[in-house]
């Protein structure tokens, strides 16, 4: 079947792109990335709102500097290789002999999570920036709001496959256009899309059963 979509660099349409912002939420939670791109379900809590307005304050835009070292905000970010777009919060571009290498730091509203979506998609980032600018990019930084910390995660082989591997999901999640089915685990806590993703229930047969079985259950006074 012939695409309708709009034909883009390397050939991908812009249905196939890969939004960077989509690989954080796909390696935390592949139904959530989906309810995200496909259903368009959001909801904020405390951590989305704190979230949302350091992101806004970094996505100021323009260029500064950071400790001497020039640094551009709001910086779209493109991989034509493997179709991902984007924006860096900040990219520093640290002096390195007779030239500079990017140094991406993406903001994150809380303390470190014991999940490494934020690695993966800072290492989407590098990705980016390594095609853009031609020069290999190490390392880069999470700057965690609520410590006012940053901590430094290097881009090494693994995190890499991780990451293209990441890339190669979110495209097969976009392409089934179907949300996988619930699965209740620790990370449900604090998620924003809990209330409407419902892992309780979907995890759960009989009590998905006793529900449609409540809906659709004639009450006393319905069969007079």
């Amino acid at each position: 079947m012939q695409s309708t979509g709009r034909q883009t660099t390397e050939g991908w349409e812009d249905e196939d792109l890969v939004p960077l912002a989509l690989l954080n939420q796909f390696v935390y939670c592949p139904r959530r990335a989906a309810l995200m791109a496909i259903d368009g379900a959001f909801a904020h809590n405390a951590y989305t709102l704190e979230g949302s307005f350091q992101h806004d304050r970094a996505h100021d835009g323009g260029e500064g500097s950071v400790a001497g070292v020039r640094a551009a905000r709001a910086l779209p970010l493109f991989n034509r290789q493997l179709g991902l777009v984007g924006k860096a919060d900040v990219v520093e571009f640290r002096p390195f002999g007779d030239g500079e290498v990017p140094y991406p730091v993406d903001y994150k509203h809380g303390p470190r999570h014991r999940w490494d979506n934020d690695d993966v998609q800072l290492c989407g980032q590098a990705l980016c920036l390594e095609e853009m600018f031609g020069v290999p990019v190490p390392a880069g930084a999470v700057f965690h709001v609520a410590s006012k910390r940053r901590r430094e995660v290097l881009f090494d082989a693994g995190l890499r496959r991780t990451t293209q591997e990441a890339v190669a999901g979110v495209r097969r999640l976009l392409s089934v256009g179907v949300p996988p089915p619930a699965v209740l685990c620790p990370r449900c806590d604090g998620c924003s899309l809990r209330p409407a993703c419902m892992p309780e229930v979907g995890c759960d047969n009989s009590r998905l059963a006793d529900a449609v079985g409540d809906l659709f259950r004639a009450k006393p006074d319905d069969t007079e």
